[in-house]
């Protein structure tokens, strides 16, 4: 696989930077994108991250809207308005924003988390009680025990 997998802690540094785990780098340089695209989740308390791939799945959900009216402006507003693309320095570090701070409570460490063509920035404690409540999910999801949920091979 291509994309952003497992997860990774790393510490903030004394000037509330993060190094970005090197796999992720290197998924990232593929991609081409400069930087990061970085905004906060719209599902659960963390920051979504990634590069071309993430923007093109984003972009391809706007373009179900027709441009220049109220739903598609309140989307692009809550998916491109209010994200970030922090830089990565020579060192491979990002700085850790107010933004991403506010919604995720990240104080001193990070974990990072990978989702295939994107990748989550958590606060740690907050990630392992989500990544217990989403292998629940995924059990029960692979399970079929899921009201309503489309199985593998079905229409969703």
């Amino acid at each position: 696989m291509a994309g952003f997998v497992s997860h990774f802690t790393n510490r903030l540094d004394a000037k509330g930077r993060v190094s970005i785990p090197a796999p992720f780098r290197a998924v990232l340089a593929r991609d081409g994108f400069e930087g990061l695209y970085a905004i906060a989740s719209p599902h659960c308390g963390a920051i979504d991250a990634g590069g071309n791939e993430l923007l093109s799945e984003i972009q391809g959900r706007l373009d179900q809207f027709s441009k220049l009216t109220p739903d598609h402006d309140a989307l692009a507003m809550a998916l491109f308005g209010v994200s970030e693309t922090p830089k990565i320095d020579s060192d491979g570090r990002m700085m850790i924003s107010d933004m991403v701070r506010e919604r995720t409570g990240i104080t001193d460490q990070v974990t990072f988390a990978g989702l295939g063509y994107k990748f989550q920035i958590w606060q740690p404690e907050k990630f392992r009680e989500h990544r217990a409540e989403a292998s629940k999910r995924a059990l029960a999801l692979l399970s079929g025990l899921v009201p309503g949920a489309a199985q593998p091979g079905e229409p969703a």
